[in-house]
């Protein structure tokens, strides 16, 4: 690892860090020096991901207040405060729920919102505080092109994304003169990890035909974007939404 964008010091906590995108940050972030909080539902995952790279389990249900007291507590008091925050979690629909609008109901929306959305919100609120307190800290939220476009049958996600697009552009806004703390997201296109197993084929065939390099994108290429965002390096943008897409146009 080059010396540029060191992390040495940082304590980062990645979200669904147990698979997929999130291992990738994880392990990306810690080989950068940083002591990593993995944080994931599935106990297996985060032990197994911490434990390879030296870092701090935390298991829990982000969308669930008491949970986050208890694993943010348990990263702080292994490693310290939180400096990096990477909100990677999030899931694409409920199971079998691939349906148009008029077809949704109630419980398809809160729960792709509940846990895109409110539990991002929820992650930030957690260490905001001690953030500010030291005048530092880097938060980068992991949106989706389809936050952008939208996609077909899949407007919870849609929309879900879009809304982490505006709250980082808010955030950064209202984060202004608490001194050095930058948000800003990542908008990838379609990415070969497990949150595919969500969806059709016909959906991701559609997704990879507006793909100009004609591929999925990788975990380890989000991850080295997500690292310079998570940087001190990253010192003057805030509130941007940076498309990893394989040349995918949107705006």
């Amino acid at each position: 690892m080059a010396d540029h964008f060191r992390l040495d010091g940082k304590v980062a906590v990645v979200t669904g860090g147990g698979q997929g995108i999130g291992e990738a940050i994880c392990r990306r972030l810690a080989s950068a020096g940083a002591k990593v909080g993995v944080f994931d539902m599935n106990a297996d995952s985060a032990n197994r991901v911490a434990t390879a790279i030296g870092g701090v389990p935390m298991v829990g249900d982000l969308t669930k207040e008491a949970d986050l007291e208890r694993v943010f507590g348990e990263v702080a008091k292994a490693a310290g405060p939180v400096d990096v925050l990477v909100n990677n979690a999030g899931v694409a629909s409920r199971k079998g729920r691939d349906v148009p609008i008029w077809e949704s109901v109630r419980e398809d929306w809160e729960f792709v919102l509940g846990i895109n959305v409110t539990g991002l919100v929820l992650c930030c609120k957690a260490v905001l505080p001690g953030m500010i307190a030291k005048g530092y800290g880097r938060i980068v939220n992991i949106a989706s092109i389809a936050g952008k476009e939208g996609n077909p049958k899949m407007a919870p996600y849609s929309a879900s994304k879009a809304a982490v697009i505006a709250l980082t552009k808010s955030l950064s806004k209202e984060l202004v003169g608490k001194g050095d703390i930058c948000v800003n997201s990542v908008s990838p296109a379609v990415i070969q990890t497990p949150i595919l197993d969500q969806l059709d084929q016909s959906q991701i065939n559609m997704m990879l035909s507006k793909i100009p390099l004609g591929r999925t994108g990788k975990p380890d290429e989000v991850a080295a974007l997500v690292h310079f965002l998570a940087s001190a390096e990253c010192s003057f943008t805030t509130g941007f939404c940076f498309d990893i897409s394989g040349g995918r146009a949107t705006y």
